[in-house]
């Protein structure tokens, strides 16, 4: 018998802080051989390290049971429930979105449809608030002003990246709202288009408080946004909105989760919020854009779009914004956002490196880019500033938020899992 040989350790990338299993361990996890294994490391879908005073690998555990899920997937929603918690089958009921084979579906319309049919995000924030989609589209209100923006701006370093600014402003604006506390369902569905227009309204606070106020005279969440980042583009507003559908819900994700959590305790609606921001700004979450927006400054050009791939592989990095767990065959949000950033003439430079590190990606034979992409290219596209593309996400997320909440609520239950407690045995009394 012929015995496979170890593919070359990727000793460049810091594994201090990465669980690290062997060749054995590794294909059992997966349930492959260990031909099939090396395979994987070949092209950079694991990363393997090699092992002091031998001739052999340690591999990253958390590569192996990221590449699991996404095989898992594959075989259906079933084969995924194992993995609870861990990207796994739903934790709880809930009728707002979902995600399978079909791809991702608000209410039962595919969110995509809605997308691409031009529905706005009031459109389909009621349609997750209330179960049905409005035959006539809808208008909000234009909220009130209770803070003054250049007094909040005054608190903020100018460079605080916009979802920051939103984590900050929520907090304020529930604290003027002082009926906030155990509201009827049709005063929170009232709250929260309100607040949708502010979460918009207020992401230039801290570089231009200027501009709030009059983003909150906008008749669209996506025209209040355009204003608000002085977008110029004729179809800013239109593509702004494009993103902020697809982005609307997506089943139990972190900041979904947290809002539900939040919420089963009782707590307001803006802490609901508050809290889901809390989650989105940790880097495995809202990250993505972050980082994506930094392998553009990487690249550069889109000639060196190749090498700095091939690159950053060779070294056992990844390169973010490809591959979704829930979607092994492709994000279905993203060539929407990537078709309306790509039509935009001229095409800016930012746009050509994406790009050209989407073909990349594909040529190597990696997973197909995920919506993250699609947010930084359309941001790029319009000519907005970094860390608006988490913005976006953020506020058009905030639809799914407030659905979440009002399910829960109307559920009833508190959200209190039990811990398995793996720690010291416990001495029982003598």
């Amino acid at each position: 018998m012929v015995k496979e040989k170890e593919p070359r350790a990727q000793s460049r990338f810091d594994s201090r802080h990465e669980e690290l299993v062997s060749a054995a361990e590794a294909a059992e996890l997966l349930g492959v051989k260990r031909a099939t294994l090396y395979t994987y490391v070949s092209r950079g879908l694991v990363r393997c390290v090699p092992e002091q005073g031998t001739k052999e690998n340690r591999y990253v555990k958390a590569d192996l049971e990221r590449l699991k899920t996404r095989h898992d997937a594959r075989a259906g929603h079933a084969a995924v429930a194992a993995g609870a918690l861990r990207w796994g089958e739903p934790v709880i009921d809930s009728a707002v979105s979902r995600v399978g084979t079909e791809g991702l579906a608000y209410r039962g319309h595919a969110a995509v449809r809605l997308a691409e049919e031009g529905r706005s995000l009031e459109d389909v924030a009621e349609l997750l608030w209330t179960g049905t989609l409005p035959a006539e589209p809808v208008r909000w209100p234009s909220p009130e002003l209770p803070l003054q923006p250049s007094a909040v701006a005054e608190l903020l370093p100018k460079r605080s990246p916009p979802v920051t600014v939103l984590q900050a402003v929520v907090p304020l604006l529930g604290a003027w709202d002082e009926v906030r506390f155990a509201a009827p369902a049709e005063q929170e569905r009232i709250r929260g288009r309100r607040l949708l227009r502010h979460l918009a309204a207020w992401v230039c606070a801290a570089h231009a408080p200027a501009r709030v106020a009059r983003a909150l005279k906008e008749e669209t969440v996506a025209a209040s946004l355009a204003v608000a980042w002085g977008a110029t583009a004729k179809r800013a507003p239109e593509m702004l909105n494009r993103a902020l559908v697809l982005c609307a819900d997506h089943e139990l994700n972190m900041s979904t989760f947290a809002a539900r959590v939040t919420a089963s305790s009782g707590a307001d609606l803006y802490a609901c919020v508050s809290a889901a921001l809390a989650a989105l700004s940790g880097p495995r979450h809202g990250g993505a854009c972050d980082r994506i927006e930094a392998l553009l400054q990487e690249v550069g050009r889109p000639e060196r779009a190749r090498t700095v791939v091939h690159e950053r592989l060779r070294r056992g990095e990844s390169v973010p914004g490809f591959g979704h767990p829930l979607y092994p065959e492709g994000d279905p949000r993203t060539p929407p956002l990537l078709e309306a950033a790509y039509a935009l003439r001229p095409e800016p430079v930012g746009v050509r490196v994406l790009r050209a590190v989407e073909e990349a990606m594909r040529e190597a034979g990696h997973p197909a880019a995920t919506v993250d992409i699609g947010l930084v290219a359309l941001a790029v596209a319009l000519g907005l500033p970094a860390g608006t593309a988490a913005a976006v996400f953020a506020v058009g997320r905030s639809a799914g938020w407030v659905a979440h909440v009002l399910e829960q609520r109307e559920q009833g239950h508190v959200l209190r899992p039990r811990a398995r407690y793996v720690g010291t045995p416990v001495t029982p009394p003598t």
